[in-house]
């Protein structure tokens, strides 16, 4: 799915501080205590000139006391005031990562299965932590330097004013140059983070498919392949990085050699003022100092502004992501409470994933409550397309899909999902307990629900075998459970949600003959008085469906019971009856 451009970096900068606005409180502090540590900078430097030529030169000790003391003073509140404005950015930088990271987390749960189909996992990864890392810091750190850096020359410009309004001048000249030297640079700097940026998700994606992969790879000897793959990715990435470095390389000494001119001019200047009795000698050291002291955050702005631009090129990318639209949008007025008795129509529906390559053209269907659908047929004939169409993972392009004699579409996606439960022949199980992943198909449920639920999945006596029983951390995904355990806690889970409609995957399809009698023994009691929707290639499984349906290139090929489709001899019996001697042939081979 390409994503929506943000605007250029203009707009996106205003966009940034606009998502840091509930946190204003913390900026606006930082922002005053950055002046005041800038005016005590400038002021410290003024009254070392005061303390020069009314107490060093005149040899007038109390004139030298009176200034130090001051110094000393301004050096304290200035200590104090840094202590501040390091704080305040620091809070606001955690803050608005936190409040993106959530808001970033929000919203991909709102967008349609269809833009999971198309992006990467290694690409939203990228988004939800280093981009929003940097975004932080540009709000903060950086917006820090900025304008501390941007204070400090207004501050010492005004006090070199104030003591030699011509060498002021000076110095004032080379800001422009400066400024078309910024200008200059700034697009061709950003264009090369924005291909850094978005390398970078390719590299993330790459590590992410390496590491889930890892059986696939080295069952096929892909390890060299890999390599070459990624070294290729990470030599793009060093190529437009290089090419960021150059350019920022060359900016950074421009900028001294600049400033480096305006230093010699006002030391030739400003000595012969002091010949000729136009500057003092405390007014000369002074104004070097303030030079000196102006640039130091010129060379910090350069640097800010090189990374200012990686950090606006992962702005680019979040407020891309935030800006996507779900693809499928609940209608204004949408109920956000269902409960179903079951009934299911598909009237006249329409369904392509691209254009002019329908999956189903007029398909028609009609479900009554409490009955048990059994979907067969080849692959890529439409079977998990129809339920995703009930579960409006995605939507039909014509025709409509009734829920008891109503469009689903009058239904929030969330009350629409909420009473339809999915189980997959992979089950996804979260890192956690036992208990966790069972409480998930309902958070409020009591102690006694769970276990009960657990019973009737046939899962209660594997739980209990378990060490630590429910307690039993299962590690990430359930990697430290078998297929078969996993799947009876996925159905006690889905037992306890007491879903309206069952919507079951090749539930059992890689389940061994002993763990999939528990199976079918649990799937029995949550499919019992519930519309459900069984997709196998196990046929075996679905003997008692009240209904098969015989699917292939998106029309029901063939329909009716298990006994009277085998009467028919039709595709069914082909099926069945192949799948039949294969099993026997495989019983045959472990009695021998």
């Amino acid at each position: 799915m390409k994503q929506k451009q943000s605007p250029l970096s203009g707009g996106t900068i205003f966009r940034i501080f606009r998502e840091a606005k509930p946190h204003w409180g913390w900026m606006v502090g930082f922002i005053i205590f950055i002046a005041l540590t800038a005016l005590f900078d400038s002021t410290s430097t003024y009254f070392s000139k005061d303390l020069i030529d009314k107490g060093v030169v005149p040899k007038d000790l109390d004139q030298v006391k009176f200034y130090a003391w001051r110094i000393g003073i301004l050096y304290l509140a200035n200590s104090i005031s840094i202590f501040f404005f390091i704080f305040c950015a620091g809070r606001l930088g955690e803050w608005l990562q936190s409040d993106l990271r959530e808001k970033l987390f929000n919203h991909l749960q709102g967008l349609s299965f269809s833009f999971f189909d198309k992006t990467s996992s290694g690409w939203l990864l990228s988004r939800i932590t280093s981009d929003t890392r940097r975004i932080a810091e540009l709000a903060s750190w950086m917006f820090l330097d900025s304008i501390w850096g941007v204070f400090n020359i207004i501050t010492a410009l005004i006090f070199m004013l104030t003591i030699n309004w011509k060498l002021g001048l000076i110095v004032m000249a080379m800001m422009p140059l400066l400024v078309f030297l910024a200008v200059k640079f700034k697009s061709h700097i950003i264009g090369e983070y924005r291909k850094v940026r978005s390398i970078n998700s390719e590299i993330t994606t790459a590590y992410s498919e390496s590491i889930s992969g890892v059986r696939v790879v080295k069952a096929l000897n892909k390890q060299e392949a890999n390599l070459e793959n990624f070294n290729g990715i990470t030599g793009r990435m060093y190529q437009a990085s290089y090419k960021a470095a150059w350019l920022s390389a060359i900016f950074l000494p421009m900028v001294q050699l600049i400033t480096s001119l305006a230093v010699a001019a006002i030391i030739w200047y400003g000595g012969w003022n002091v010949q000729i009795g136009g500057l003092t000698i405390g007014g000369l050291r002074a104004f070097i100092a303030y030079v000196t002291f102006m640039l130091w955050p010129i060379q910090e702005l350069s640097r800010v502004f090189s990374e200012m631009q990686q950090s606006i090129a992962s702005a680019e990318r979040v407020f891309s992501l935030l800006d996507t639209q779900a693809d499928i949008q609940d209608k204004q007025g949408a109920l956000e409470q269902a409960s179903f008795q079951g009934q299911i129509q598909y009237n006249q529906v329409d369904f392509y994933y691209k254009k002019n390559q329908p999956i189903f053209k007029g398909f028609n269907l009609t479900v009554q409550p409490g009955e048990t659908i059994a979907i067969v047929g080849p692959t890529g004939g439409g079977k998990t397309t129809l339920v995703n169409l009930l579960t409006r993972y995605y939507e039909p392009q014509n025709g409509e899909i009734l829920i008891d004699g109503r469009d689903y579409r009058d239904y929030s996606q969330q009350a629409l999902q909420s009473r339809i439960a999915v189980v997959l022949q992979k089950p996804h199980l979260f890192s956690g307990t036992v208990r966790d992943n069972i409480l998930y198909g309902r958070l409020d449920a009591t102690e006694e629900e769970m276990i009960q639920a657990a019973q009737k999945g046939c899962a209660h006596g594997m739980v209990l075998s378990l060490p630590k029983g429910y307690d039993e951390e299962i590690g990430e995904e359930g990697t430290l459970l078998s297929l078969g355990q996993k799947q009876l806690i996925s159905l006690a889970r889905t037992i306890l949600a007491d879903p309206d409609i069952i919507i079951m995957d090749e539930a059992t399809s890689s389940i061994d003959t002993l763990t999939e009698k528990k199976i079918q023994m649990a799937m029995a009691s949550l499919l019992e008085g519930r519309t459900s929707f069984i997709i196998a290639h196990r046929l075996s499984t679905i003997r008692d469906a009240h209904r098969i349906l015989v699917i292939e290139d998106g029309r029901i090929k063939e329909e009716g019971s298990h006994s009277e489709l085998l009467r028919a001899e039709g595709h069914y019996h082909q099926l069945y009856t192949s799948q039949f001697r294969q099993d026997r042939t495989q019983e045959s081979h472990l009695l021998d």
